[in-house]
């Protein structure tokens, strides 16, 4: 292993199968997944789970190094003009899908406009026009404009150009997201929703898709066709949806899985002192919150919010609970992000006494107390890690508030759906960068941004993220936006992940110094 300071985990689902790992699979590793995909549709993928299989059988514009450095992917060269507003992409020579057709910048044409197109209803369809900034994005999201507008032309079989709204500096990073990957058309056209499937699916990875069991496991093999094939050490990748940690870290000890999702923050410090050269933290581009549904009385008081997040003790919680080397956090952005300012924040200052003080006030002001109990319905996705977690802040909100948290577990895809219809008062939430820029948080408070599932809006905060945009420092506005949302409180940030994960010392290149965990399994190796 590498003898960066060790620190990661995850969540994951159940599955049956069981087996050893032998000498006749040692090019393929194992690898636990924390949860069923929702979708391994690039255009539809929604999540952690979802993108590292993405991550295996596409390949963008760009990709991440081992640092989490902007490196080529398809692309092997860009330019910028007009104050970074018009981006060119050069494709490699004798890119290949995995079905031996050619890859072309047609491909990435096609695939972009079908994300902000109604009929897909893409969950990361406001990727492209708040993140990426692509001209006509949000028009065609709206349905005011037909996709076929939106900026991005195929200027022939090997050069994609670009046209923004607004100047973005670091647009090759974003363009390193599974969102903006490249989809088979024809294949898409021929198999519908099924084209996702065993012996349908087509892709441009380093891997494709062989075979898939619900629940159980899913089998990636290497795509001959890839570009760079000859430098890729391993054959194949088994993915396995485990969701009960310990079910996993059983697993692991048994030899049946090279890499985790998770630990369960119970054993941390069973396994620091038994696996020391197994059991790796690295920090994480992510942030562990709680969020407020701001349109359900009586949720929509800001009072109510600020004085839960004023009672959660954040340092017991990382200490006591979580115990894989998080960090409290105060602000959303996470203090780490490249360029960013944190507001002084006063609950930041004062000691947990002085929060609870705060706290009990303001939820008096709003009307509950002890006598008049508040009633919480808390939502979270199923896995040990979530429900500790929900456990210790439910008796920090009864001790000190005399809150009755109701706890709601689903599984993933279910989870996502009902928070996106609002059937929460409540709901664990989790965001890590899709780059190591302050926007990749602060959009999703937007009005209507469509991971913006608390439902908040407040125009001085839009107006920010929009000057912010056009501004030379955009991070002046970035702390005032972060200090608008300490204020009203839309959200309750716990702490700033690291990553946890058991790693068998046989597996090889394991990307540590990437923040975004990104990982691609054509760079790792098995001794």
């Amino acid at each position: 292993m590498s003898s960066i300071k060790k620190i990661a985990l995850s969540m994951a689902v159940a599955g049956t199968a069981t087996f050893a790992i032998s000498a006749a699979s040692a090019a393929t590793i194992v690898i636990g997944n924390g949860a069923e995909p929702a979708s391994i549709d690039p255009g539809k993928i929604e999540g952690q789970p979802g993108g590292m299989v993405a991550y295996q059988l596409f390949e963008g514009l760009t990709a991440l190094n081992s640092e989490g450095e902007v490196i080529p992917g398809a692309a092997e060269s860009w330019t910028a003009t007009e104050n970074n507003t018009v981006w060119t992409f050069e494709l490699r020579d004798g890119l290949k899908w995995s079905n031996g057709e050619d890859v072309t910048a047609a491909d990435f044409e096609y695939a972009w406009k079908r994300v902000v197109s109604p009929e897909l209803a893409s969950p990361y369809s406001w990727y492209m026009s708040k993140a990426a900034q692509i001209k006509n994005a949000q028009e065609a999201i709206d349905g005011t404009v037909e996709p076929s507008m939106l900026g991005v032309t195929a200027v022939d079989e090997d050069t994609l150009r670009v046209e923004l709204k607004q100047s973005v500096p670091y647009f090759p990073s974003v363009a390193a997201h599974y969102t903006m990957y490249p989809v088979p058309q024809e294949v898409i056209e021929e198999h519908g929703d099924m084209w996702t499937r065993p012996g349908n699916m087509v892709s441009n990875g380093a891997y494709k898709l062989d075979a898939w069991t619900l629940n159980e496991k899913m089998d990636l093999v290497r795509n001959t066709n890839y570009w760079d094939n000859a430098n890729v050490a391993l054959d194949g990748v088994t993915f396995l949806p485990i969701e009960d940690e310990n079910s996993e870290l059983a697993r692991f000890e048994a030899g049946e899985i090279h890499v985790t999702a998770t630990v369960p923050n119970a054993q941390i410090p069973r396994l620091k002192r038994e696996f020391a050269d197994e059991f790796t933290i690295y920090p994480n581009l992510a942030v562990y919150y709680y969020e407020f549904n701001t349109e359900e009385p009586p949720f929509d008081d800001r009072r109510v919010r600020k004085a839960l997040s004023l009672a959660i003790d954040r340092e017991v919680i990382v200490r006591a609970v979580t115990k894989g080397g998080q960090t409290p956090a105060y602000t959303f952005v996470p203090t780490f992000v490249a360029g960013f300012e944190a507001p002084t924040v006063a609950e930041s200052s004062l000691n947990q006494i002085e929060r609870d003080r705060m706290a009990i006030e303001l939820l008096a002001e709003a009307g509950f107390g002890k006598d008049n109990p508040l009633e919480v319905d808390f939502l979270y996705n199923t896995s040990e890690f979530h429900r500790s977690v929900a456990v210790a802040i439910s008796q920090m909100w009864k001790q000190k508030l005399g809150v009755e948290m109701n706890l709601q577990n689903q599984e993933w895809k279910t989870f996502l759906e009902t928070k996106k219809a609002g059937g929460f008062d409540v709901a664990r939430a989790g965001w890590g960068g899709d780059y190591n820029e302050a926007s990749t948080f602060l959009d999703l408070l937007r009005t209507g941004h469509g991971n913006n599932d608390s439902n908040f809006s407040n125009a001085e905060y839009d107006r920010l993220l929009v000057e912010a945009a056009r501004a030379e420092n955009a991070n002046e506005y970035y702390t005032k936006a972060e200090a608008i949302i300490s204020e009203e409180a839309p959200l309750a940030p716990i702490f700033y992940y690291t990553r946890t994960r058991m790693i068998s010392e046989n597996v090889q290149g394991w990307p540590v110094g990437n923040a975004q965990d990104v990982v691609y399994v054509k760079d790792l190796s098995l001794q």
